[in-house]
């Protein structure tokens, strides 16, 4: 069992050691983009119905990469809040090229 993080300073390292499967870092930037563009078509449209997608496009993306590359349960279950942050910063850090793709 893991323990329990207090900082989000101190849980994005957690955070980064569940994400070192090559194709579930790219599955998680797939899911992330994708969120992104659904959000634009949105709001451009005003389809607030499809808002319902965004967590499905997200999480689908993310826990197959879990399940099926990585082997591991994502850390959403116990750090939901912490673990939506670290995907947005994971993103940016790989836009930034500071993580590989």
């Amino acid at each position: 069992m893991t323990k329990p993080y207090q900082h989000f300073k101190d849980f994005y390292p957690f955070y980064l050691s569940q994400h070192q499967n090559k194709t579930c870092r790219r599955l998680h930037f797939i899911g992330s983009s994708l969120i992104i563009v659904m959000l634009v078509y949105i709001i451009i449209n005003t389809a607030w119905l499809l808002l319902w997608t965004l967590p499905v496009i997200g999480y689908g993306f993310a826990w197959l990469g879990h399940f099926y590359f990585e082997k591991n349960k994502p850390a959403t279950f116990r750090y939901p809040l912490y673990s939506l942050l670290g995907d947005w910063v994971m993103f940016k850090d790989i836009l930034l090229g500071k993580i590989k793709l």
